[in-house]
């Protein structure tokens, strides 16, 4: 039957460009593939093909392979012969296996859909699309997602939505290009800090999560759209710090002392710390107090700043205030807090 199928394609012989097989009942890819090196595009989506032959590897022109709502279980590493593929679409499949190798030869791939597949994982291989515009993941059953993922330079759209995901990596930082991001029904509880050094990001819709606050910075990013309902927001709910004094430890009196003669330029400090790299590391993870603004290691007290949001943003319907998580040094600063300052009872 699939010779048959394929046999006006074959009549067109190597120059043959495109074959269009969709709904067609194929329980397998048609053989005869290898006698169209020319062809650039194959579409074989909705049928019942559970297996990509082998044939395919000829295929070293093709641009758009479309495979969507077939019965396949991985994606096998005869993929990354298709050195020429810019589109691959493999949604609606019974996907459970990411293949480390079928990356490899895929440095054009520009667009990747694996929406409604049963992916655990994404191989750290990935960042070898280097190519890669849009990637899809939607509903499947992903916990976690690679930081490898955060090197891919050239990504604009990122679709997480309908997984299993807690976090996401800090080293989201590194997509500099990245415009949209959407994470919706997840399991996320916070956002990573260096999602607000995006600053091409106009899209971001995190609905439909566990989210109580977002990091400090949040409210200056340079978003479009923002979209949040379904999470569980902090209120504007007083509370009152019991703690008047703090016995800070001698490392935290000497590491605040340090830090604030460093950023005073004190030359004899600044000479002296190069022989101890185990404390510059240290005070390289140094918070800033959102009262004083000075340098601290040991977190008094963990506050939230309401603020109102950014004007320029669309967002849900019902966002009044952006809860904004702030640090704060001592009583004393906590003590001259402005109104829109809260702490956070430790239950």
């Amino acid at each position: 039957m699939t010779d048959r199928l394929l046999f006006r394609a074959l009549k067109g012989g190597k120059g043959t460009k495109i074959v269009t097989l969709n709904g067609k009942r194929l329980t397998k890819m048609p053989a005869g593939l290898s006698s169209l090196p020319g062809l650039k595009i194959l579409d074989l989506q909705n049928n019942r093909i559970s297996s990509i032959s082998v044939e395919i590897e000829n295929l070293r022109q093709l641009r758009t392979l479309n495979l969507g709502h077939n019965c396949l279980s991985e994606v096998p590493g005869v993929i990354k012969y298709l050195t020429s593929l810019k589109q691959l679409q493999l949604f609606e499949n019974s996907i459970q296996n990411f293949t480390n190798e079928a990356c490899d030869g895929l440095q054009n791939l520009n667009l990747l859909n694996l929406n409604n597949n049963k992916l655990t994982l994404i191989p750290e291989e990935i960042k070898r699309l280097s190519n890669l515009r849009y990637l899809s993941i939607n509903n499947n059953k992903l916990i976690r997602i690679p930081a490898e993922i955060c090197f891919l330079q050239n990504l604009s759209e990122l679709q997480l939505n309908y997984n299993h995901l807690r976090c996401l990596p800090e080293e989201i930082k590194y997509l500099r290009n990245l415009q949209k991001l959407f994470v919706v029904r997840n399991k996320l509880e916070a956002l990573p800090e260096g999602l607000c050094v995006l600053r091409n990001l106009k899209v971001l819709d995190i609905a439909g999560n566990r989210i109580q606050a977002f990091p400090r910075g949040f409210q200056k990013m340079k978003l479009k759209e923002f979209y949040c309902e379904g999470n569980p927001l902090f209120l504007r709910q007083p509370y009152k710090a019991l703690q008047e004094s703090y016995v800070f430890t001698l490392q935290e009196i000497t590491a605040r002392f340090i830090m604030n003669q460093l950023e005073e330029k004190n030359s004899f400090l600044m000479k002296a710390i190069e022989w101890y790299p185990q404390i510059k590391d240290k005070i390289a993870h140094a918070k800033t107090c959102v009262i004083c603004g000075k340098p601290f290691l040991t977190v008094w007290l963990e506050c939230i700043e309401f603020v109102p949001p950014n004007k320029n943003w669309k967002i849900s319907g019902n966002l009044k205030l952006v809860p904004i998580r702030v640090l704060i040094c001592s009583f004393m600063c906590f003590s001259l807090r402005s109104p829109d300052i809260f702490g956070i009872a430790q239950v």
